[in-house]
């Protein structure tokens, strides 16, 4: 008998009353953390013995993941970033064309597409966007026909503005594009101090990596949890805050956000979930030399 991944139920968490299930895509190739974060260097990488086994290697390679979360609050049927997406013609060899079981786990996990109400896009990069469409007879529509597809307005209006090369506004065409022709895209305005965009879930400004980048904060009786988008990639950069990713449009701006978000975080109860952290991909933040580390919280 063919067993198909869907046979094992997706990882979650739980805050307040809501499951927060992890929709697991693909482990991203060891290449990636030299090319993303080339300064955490092998040195600095084993330097930090609590990164090994989950996070990295022995020899200091770093573990990293694509997957999306899913989660109902308050009713709300949310999905936060959709990943890579399949059969996607992108330059990274890593996203090219892949063919993952990412819809049959989410829906496994009780998310059918079409039962989805709310998509949250952290920002429009082409690894946090894949699944928004899927291909029908050639065509990419909407993977989420009945969601409200939601970004920072400061997020989709840097793109409209920006001089791109032909990889990048092929991700538009295939996987943006197709969303606001359908009119499923909306934009929101995301002010200092965050915006509340259904309730018990908000927008956390957190610019840097891209100007309009937001993290999401879920809050259920009186727990909370934050997912990062791309803020932080990798927990090495807990330790490490300093450390930006290669493709940061503004890698000043990153850094001040990371020490910024990591200090808030740190000392409180409330769960990181890291968009591409590697397993157990949560945890809390804590002080740690003169930065911070994580302290697991593993899925049940």
């Amino acid at each position: 008998m063919h067993t198909s991944p869907t046979a094992v139920p997706a990882p979650s968490w739980t805050v307040g009353g809501v499951t927060v299930h992890r929709i697991d895509e693909i482990p991203l190739p060891p290449a990636t953390g030299p090319w993303l974060l080339p300064d955490a260097t092998p040195e600095v990488v084993t330097a930090q013995d609590w990164l090994h086994p989950h996070f990295a290697d022995q020899d200091g390679i770093l573990r990293i993941d694509s997957h999306s979360f899913a989660f109902v609050v308050n009713g709300l049927r949310v999905l936060v970033d959709t990943g890579i997406g399949n059969g996607k013609e992108r330059a990274n060899p890593a996203w090219h064309n892949l063919r993952t079981d990412f819809l049959e786990r989410l829906t496994a996990a009780g998310f059918a597409p079409e039962s989805v109400d709310l998509v949250i896009l952290t920002h429009l990069h082409a690894d946090h966007v894949g699944w928004n469409t899927r291909q029908v007879d050639g065509a990419w529509v909407p993977t989420f026909p009945n969601a409200r597809y939601l970004t920072s307005r400061a997020e989709r209006e840097f793109w409209a503005a920006y001089d791109m090369e032909e990889a990048r506004a092929q991700m538009f065409r295939d996987s943006v594009i197709p969303v606001e022709q359908a009119g499923l895209l909306s934009t929101v305005d995301v002010p200092h101090e965050g915006v509340e965009v259904a309730p018990g879930l908000r927008l956390i400004p957190s610019p840097g990596h891209t100007p309009g980048h937001v993290a999401v904060e879920l809050a259920s009786r009186g727990e909370r949890a934050l997912i990062s988008g791309d803020c932080v990639h990798h927990p090495v950069q807990l330790a490490h805050p300093v450390i930006g990713a290669c493709v940061d449009i503004d890698p000043r701006q990153s850094e001040a956000t990371r020490r910024q978000v990591l200090g808030s975080l740190a000392g409180t109860d409330t769960l990181l979930l890291g968009t591409h952290f590697a397993p157990p991909t949560a945890g809390r933040v804590v002080a740690h030399g003169d930065a911070y580390r994580l302290e697991p919280v593993p899925a049940s």
